[in-house]
Formats: C-alpha cells, sequence, structure tokens
C-alpha cells in the first residue's frame, strides 16, 4: 500500500513539474529557464528536481518523448476512423493536455517537438493515403500533399492553442474535418487526372 502511495505522489510531482516547465516556456525561451523557477512553480525544492531529472533539458526531453508516444498510440488507434471521427478525438486530447500544448506551440520552444509533431502526422497521411490509392510511400506527389495536409491540421491547432483554447472544440474538429474533406476531395482530383 505504502508503495502505491510513493507511485501516486511521484506522479504527481512529475506532473507538477512537466506542467511548471510548459507554463514557463509560453513566458521565455527554454536555454533562460532555471531549475529553480521549475521548482518554485511546481511548488517543491530543487532536491525534489533532481530526484526526478537531470536538468531542464532531460526535463524537456521527457515530455518532448511522452507527448510523442502518447500522441502516436493515439493516432494509431484513430487511423482507421474517417476524419469527422479522428480530428474531434485529436482536439479532445490537446483540451486535456492544454499546458503541454501551449509549451509546444509557444514561440520560446526550440520547435523540435512542434517538427516532430509535423513529420509524425505526415507519416500517418502518408500511410493511409497510399494504403488507400495503392501507391508507393515514396510517390514525390502524394509526399507533398501529405506535407501541405499536416501542416494545414498543425495551423488550425496552433491557431486554437495560442488563442488560449477560446472557441469550442467542436468547432476547431469540425474544421480540421471540412479542411481534409477538400484535400482528400485534391488526393482523389490528382489519383484520376493520370
Amino acid at each position: 500500500m505504502a508503495e502505491k502511495k510513493k507511485d501516486r505522489r511521484t506522479l504527481k510531482t512529475q506532473k507538477a513539474l512537466r506542467d511548471a516547465l510548459a507554463e514557463l516556456l509560453a513566458e521565455k525561451k527554454l536555454e533562460k529557464i532555471t531549475v529553480q523557477e521549475i521548482a518554485d512553480k511546481a511548488d517543491v525544492n530543487r532536491v525534489t528536481f533532481y530526484k526526478h531529472f537531470l536538468d531542464v533539458y532531460d526535463l524537456y526531453e521527457k515530455i518532448e518523448q511522452e507527448t510523442l508516444v502518447q500522441l502516436g498510440m493515439l493516432v494509431l488507434q484513430l487511423e482507421d476512423l474517417p476524419a469527422e471521427e479522428l480530428f474531434p478525438h485529436m482536439i479532445g486530447y490537446i483540451a486535456e493536455n492544454q499546458m503541454i500544448f501551449r509549451m509546444i506551440f509557444s514561440p520560446n520552444n526550440t520547435g523540435t517537438l512542434q517538427n516532430k509533431l509535423s513529420k509524425m502526422l505526415e507519416g500517418l497521411f502518408l500511410k493511409l493515403e497510399s494504403e488507400k490509392r495503392g501507391t508507393a510511400l515514396d510517390n514525390k506527389e502524394l509526399g507533398y500533399l501529405c506535407s501541405y495536409r499536416a501542416q494545414g491540421c498543425l495551423a488550425v491547432i496552433a491557431r486554437w492553442v495560442m488563442g488560449g483554447y477560446v472557441d469550442p472544440q467542436d468547432l476547431i474538429g469540425k474544421t480540421l474535418s471540412a479542411l481534409d474533406a477538400s484535400t482528400e476531395r485534391l488526393f482523389e482530383e490528382l489519383s484520376g487526372s493520370k
């Protein structure tokens, strides 16, 4: 029983430290953030911080890895859904992890997590479209279209996140679905013209 309490307490502390870094990244660049600032914002002491992470960069890398794994798992679970069902699930996940996504899209961020997120979405779209159309994954035209599709999705999400999540989730989900449907028609038109 004591072990479960310790695990819960450890998880709670790590979440507080992650949230603190995410919040600080909305205010300033990663290289300007100190361990003391993170510890103060998380309401823990520096020693507690060092029990969990080596430094600010280690914490950032752990957040990056965890976020990519969770998003990747979510996308894999949802990949067979039509866009009008997939995007609301993604938007729900983002809404549940608001601080992390503010960090991802913050101009103070290093941009690496946003780039990795973009590549992951692009890869997913490429896989889905190549399977659907029976084309090779290295098809250049398909690659460009999937890149456009991923960047468009991220642009809408970034605007929503950086706008403070003011607009309702269903509006963002519907917008993404409508834009994605337009991209889908473009795929079909290009495929039909050959």
